[in-house]
């Protein structure tokens, strides 16, 4: 009971951390314990495989992916900073507007209900379930990962040329 008590602490005290300091590389450290510290409490709660998912995502790759981008990029004075933030407002000012219209129209869309298989029972380890019962989940976390790969590459070759 005390180790929960304790790890729920460090969360939110992380988790206060990360949103109130105003330098970023602290605050992606933030992000990472926080999130080692929410996966620790799916262990607690027998998720594994939920917390082995927020443990490689949350706490490896989106920091990875943060600190890179945070090291690629260099400040801009405020008068550029000023017009980006025009021209970006200019672009996009009904971006907002369709992503309201399609959650609207996705929510009020009568769709045919597909039944649902009952899922088997988990039993075993994370590795048995993950390689024999959760293929999708599997595929979803590879696809994340390789999206992240992706994008610093994407990002590394901006930078380059």
């Amino acid at each position: 009971m005390t180790v929960d008590i304790l790890i729920l602490v460090i969360l939110i005290v992380a988790a206060l951390a990360t949103v109130m300091t105003a330098e970023l590389i602290r605050s992606v450290i933030g992000l990472a314990v926080t999130s080692a510290m929410a996966s620790l409490v799916l262990f607690r709660l027998h998720a594994p495989l939920a917390a082995v998912f927020e443990l490689s995502v949350g706490a490896g790759l989106i920091p990875a992916i943060f600190l890179s981008v945070i090291g690629m990029t260099r400040r801009m004075d405020p008068e550029a900073l000023s017009k980006l933030r025009k021209e970006k407002l200019r672009l996009y000012w009904a971006l907002p507007i369709l992503v309201v219209f399609v959650g609207v129209a996705l929510t009020q869309a009568s769709l045919p209900s597909l039944p649902v298989p009952a899922a088997p029972p988990l039993a075993g380890d994370v590795k048995t379930i993950l390689w024999n019962l959760r293929h999708l989940d599997l595929l979803g976390q590879v696809l994340i990962l390789l999206g992240g790969a992706f994008g610093v590459v994407v990002l590394v070759k901006e930078m380059e040329s």
